[in-house]
């Protein structure tokens, strides 16, 4: 992928952020902003199965689609799913950072490191846990919370575990996975007091 297409590929992937953006301008209930991460999953799986079983042309998936992508579900979906996931499995207190993770670290990620299959450099994870740590900080969450949800995100961000023959992507991973650890954590882990 050139770094033009890279660049647009990001730039897709940062516009997802006016998903929590709703619900953190008061736009939109949690529940509305539920109902339209359900909505937009379903328009995405119907985009993808024409896409993989009857044959969808359109050169925007051409240019914004991965190589391992082309016979596979493309990222764009798995990141709508990841998203309606968290919101559906947990409240806003988790599942608004989860999602920002996604929207705002994972294209810095993308456009300081690897775009593909590779597996990214340290100061790349470095970065990635950096704006993963402001994001859950801003949260308001505990500390403790805060830093798993952001090593979470950050571990789900530097690594794409294949399936099956199927790459389980970030998109997908980075959202579900840093819920689950910062929901268990504040649920779990005793809060722990300056």
């Amino acid at each position: 992928m050139s770094l033009h297409s890279e660049v647009k590929r990001r730039l897709v992937h940062v516009s997802g952020t006016g998903y929590p953006a709703l619900y953190l301008l008061d736009l939109a209930s949690y529940d509305q902003l539920r109902l339209l991460l359900v909505a937009s999953s379903v328009g995405a799986l119907v985009l993808e199965a024409v896409r993989l079983f009857v044959g969808l042309d359109w050169r925007i998936f051409d240019e914004l689609t991965r190589e391992y992508e082309q016979e596979n579900l493309a990222g764009y979906a798995l990141y709508m799913f990841g998203m309606t996931a968290a919101t559906l499995a947990f409240g806003p207190r988790v599942a608004i950072p989860a999602m920002l993770m996604l929207t705002i670290a994972d294209p810095i990620s993308g456009l300081a490191g690897s775009g593909e299959l590779g597996v990214k450099a340290t100061h790349t994870l470095l970065l990635t846990f950096g704006v993963c740590l402001l994001i859950t900080s801003l949260s308001g969450l505990p500390l403790v919370t805060a830093t798993l949800g952001a090593l979470a995100a950050t571990l789900a961000d530097g690594m794409k575990p294949i399936v099956a023959g199927y790459v389980i992507d970030d998109n997908l991973t980075i959202p579900v996975g840093s819920a689950v650890v910062m929901y268990l954590t504040l649920r779990y882990l005793p809060t722990v007091s300056v």
